[in-house]
């Protein structure tokens, strides 16, 4: 889900990325239906196809059924949220899926930025790992508690807390714990089609 970033380039100027402010690209990116997510890091927008596609489905639908099952039987309360809009410390960033509990939607809908404590990123074989990691850079930063990265293709998923990472294989578990306690699934599970 998190392919490929293309940073947008200065009309004349060769080099780097040209520098906007939050409030241009709020105004020129934020919204546009097309098929690409932008972000906005380091004052520069990065582009990235939208990669939410009807391929990958299943693995959200495997993640919100395992979370609907623990909502039933325990005082869960959120959601998973894909490609939400939210600041990770100074930057913008569309993670692929996250968890935010009642109080952090409400808190959106009135305008706030909230952080989720769990964030979940689909990684294609489109995706350059740089990237990836300064996007991990920045959810350490904003103190997520647990990241998880699926690999659909390698059918593994590495399960970050902080900076110890753990990577699970077929029927290993892997949990959301502090984010959502009592959340676990396999990998398998989490990539049964």
């Amino acid at each position: 889900m998190a392919d490929t970033a293309i940073r947008e380039k200065s009309r004349g100027g060769p080099g780097g990325a040209r520098k906007i402010s939050w409030e241009t690209f709020r105004k020129k990116y934020l919204s546009r239906e097309d098929s690409f997510k932008y972000e906005w890091v380091n004052g520069a927008v990065e582009k990235a196809p939208r990669t939410m596609d009807k391929s990958q489905f299943y693995i959200q639908d495997n993640l919100i059924e395992n979370l609907y099952k623990l909502k039933s039987s325990h005082s869960i309360d959120g959601q998973f949220i894909a490609e939400g809009d939210t600041f990770f410390g100074e930057n913008h960033r569309r993670p692929d899926i996250a968890f935010y509990t009642k109080a952090q939607i409400r808190q959106a809908a009135d305008g706030e930025n909230v952080v989720p404590a769990f964030v979940i990123e689909v990684i294609s074989s489109k995706d350059q790992m740089t990237l990836v990691h300064k996007k991990m850079h920045d959810y350490r930063e904003a103190n997520v508690a647990v990241v998880w990265h699926i690999f659909p293709q390698l059918e593994e998923v590495h399960v970050y807390h902080g900076l110890k990472m753990e990577i699970h294989l077929g029927d290993d578990l892997c949990t959301a714990e502090p984010a959502i306690p009592g959340f676990e699934i396999s990998v398998s599970d989490i990539l049964k089609k």
